[in-house]
């Protein structure tokens, strides 16, 4: 065992949970260092527990590690006491596979799967010994990249990233660690690497390119400062997920996960062009996996794992071609295996009841549904494609199949939103609990419940509301005390909220430019780490290092022009046209639905792929 490993065993007895830093779970995978040529370091910047239950770092890993010169090691963010005891220890950030420092790998590549992960990224980079600024690193240092959905506006973590991977990411990291393989043979120059990868489809090196301001400060356009540099970057898209890599032996967790299950996803993108969901727009086109290849799947992943619950993983299960009589199958399968089948994602307006049934009669868990608007109008401003009736009907039918817990999700501040889309949240919940009364014979049943759920809008880039202002703190705090008065009157129904601040720093973040760099890095210096997380996140903190950065946050969260402002993020293309986007902030202001693109090519712009052509949403 290596230095950190002998130093780790004393200390691990002073931590909670030790087992998240020990490793060696079933199909990890351990190679010889010296028998590689590229060391790739996955970074999931948040704990363990939550690390182990993304689905993007199976996959990737399995991909690499398939490749005999990469060996591809897990890092997690360690616990706010384990951090503490590594520091006093001198012990810097280090893999679970090896235990090898960070600063030893010659990748280390960030997942940025939200916003407030950011200032983790920063103090992971500190606790690994390395400079946090791309300028201020030398040769003999790892390559720093970052993907995932929040890559998709990647200029406030640009000054500390060296690269960044936009969209899938199975086929270009493995073509970017061949090129690493080549580049350390020649003993090149970083820069000479970096000029090499970017011409790989997909790839951002920030330091090629200079936003430009204007007078007022508001951000006009980016030059390149390297000639070769692409104009804009294009996203990587896998054509086919039936040959793509997926991992049929997972890696199985020592410990309880936040999602402690076997995943199989059974198909990538959405058609259904929700205004607000940014995962809606980049994941785009549409790739389905075949029926047999997800029976395949989920057949091998259970066979090497020994869970006790699949899950079907997508943006919207029910879309599928094959929901129906890929679900009857896989019953067959999990009853014969006593395994519990999850659907996430679904949809009521395509909701299989006689799938519903199926899953309801062998194990139950509650329903969730995501309304997300509480009146049609508000749901056609969205584009939201639900009516009254689909959900009434779809209610109607899960009371009478035996379901007690309904779980609903709605936003607030919603663009047009007025206290009358607030009320109709208020109604349908109400109308549902009068449909289990009905069903009932008018006997109330203390079993019987809703939970509502309300979320507040965050405009996020690429999508056709990233121009919209979002609504200010007081705002959200009146609606919020608004629907919780109301509530109080509801018996039976249980009402949440979201934090306003956090959702406030959340905006900025999504909107912001290069220079949100600043405060990113002073909010870390001040002490903010982990603020995703509730009882971490420090409000205070945050504008402190706003204002310490000369920058108005407010100027992020609450501007926008949709006919003429530039956006930073334009660099980045989505695959989807920028008068697509603004043709449907038209749309939704005129209350005008967009139809789901699988009944017929609404000009996004993504058919330039020849995967929307093969998939029909031409």
């Amino acid at each position: 065992m290596n230095y950190i490993g002998e130093e780790l065993e004393r200390l691990l007895a002073r931590v909670e949970k030790p087992a998240r830093y020990i490793g060696g779970e079933l199909h990890s995978v351990i190679k010889d260092p010296k028998t590689v040529d590229t060391r790739f370091g996955f970074v999931f910047p948040d704990t363990y527990e939550i690390g182990m239950s993304y689905l993007g770092m199976q996959i990737l890993y399995h991909a690499l590690n398939a490749e005999e010169f990469i060996f591809c090691e897990r890092f997690f963010a360690p616990g706010m006491d384990m951090e503490e005891e590594m520091r006093k220890a001198g012990i810097p950030f280090f893999s679970i596979e090896t235990k090898t420092p960070a600063k030893e790998m010659d990748i280390l590549g960030f997942t940025l799967q939200y916003e407030m992960c950011y200032t983790n990224v920063i103090n992971l980079l500190d606790l690994s010994g390395i400079p946090l600024r791309s300028k201020d690193r030398g040769e003999g240092v790892p390559f720093i990249s970052a993907g995932g959905p929040c890559a998709f506006n990647p200029e406030p973590l640009a000054e500390f990233i060296d690269f960044f991977v936009i969209g899938d990411g199975e086929e270009v990291n493995i073509e970017l660690c061949r090129i690493h393989k080549e580049w350390k043979a020649t003993g090149g120059s970083r820069r000479a690497f970096l000029e090499e990868i970017c011409k790989l489809e997909g790839i951002y090196v920030p330091a090629f390119y200079e936003p430009v301001y204007g007078e007022d400060g508001a951000f006009i356009r980016m030059d390149k400062l390297y000639k070769a540099a692409p104009d804009r970057i294009s996203k990587r898209v896998v054509q086919n997920l039936d040959t793509a890599p997926f991992p049929e032996k997972p890696i199985v967790p020592l410990i309880e996960v936040v999602h402690d299950r076997a995943v199989v996803e059974i198909f990538r993108g959405c058609t259904r062009g929700c205004r607000f969901c940014q995962a809606g727009m980049i994941y785009r086109p549409v790739r389905e996996r075949s029926k047999e290849r997800i029976e395949a799947l989920v057949r091998a992943q259970l066979e090497a794992s020994g869970y006790d619950e699949l899950s079907l993983l997508s943006l919207s299960t029910s879309d599928y071609s094959e929901i129906e009589p890929l679900v009857t199958d896989l019953m067959i399968t999990c009853r014969q295996k006593n395994v519990a089948l999850s659907l996430p994602s679904l949809r009521l307006d395509s909701f299989s009841f006689h799938v519903l049934d199926e899953i309801q009669s062998y194990r139950k868990s509650s329903l969730t549904f995501a309304p997300e608007a509480g009146t049609q109008r508000l749901r056609n401003v969205i584009n939201k494609s639900i009516t009254e009736e689909d959900i009434y009907s779809s209610m109607k039918q899960a009371i009478q199949l035996g379901w007690i817990n309904i779980k609903l999700y709605f936003m607030v501040g919603l663009p047009t939103e007025t206290y009358a889309d607030l009320d109709g949240i208020v109604e349908i919940a109400k109308n549902i609990m009068n449909l289990y009364y009905e069903h009932n014979g008018g006997r109330k049943n203390a079993r019987f419940n809703i939970t509502v759920s309300v979320s507040n809008f965050v405009p996020k880039p690429h999508t056709p509301f990233q121009w919209f202002p979002q609504n200010t703190r007081e705002q959200l705090r009146e609606k919020h005390n608004y629907l919780k008065e109301k509530f109080r009157t509801v018996r039976g129904v249980h009402f949440t909220y979201h934090d306003t601040e956090t959702s406030y720093i959340e905006a900025v973040l999504a909107r912001g430019d290069r220079r949100v760099a600043a405060a990113i890095l002073r909010a870390w210096e001040l002490g903010s780490k982990f603020d995703g997380w509730r009882e971490h996140f420090d409000y205070g903190r945050w504008m402190q290092a706003f204002s310490e950065a000369g920058l108005a946050p407010e100027c992020y969260a609450y501007a926008g022009d949709p006919e003429n402002g530039a956006v930073c993020w334009q660099i980045i293309d989505s695959g989807i046209s920028d008068s697509y986007f603004r043709r449907e902030w038209k749309l939704a202001m005129e209350e005008t639905i967009t139809p789901d693109c699988r009944k017929g090519c609404t000009g996004c712009g993504i058919n330039r792929t020849a995967v929307c052509e093969r998939e029909g949403t031409l």
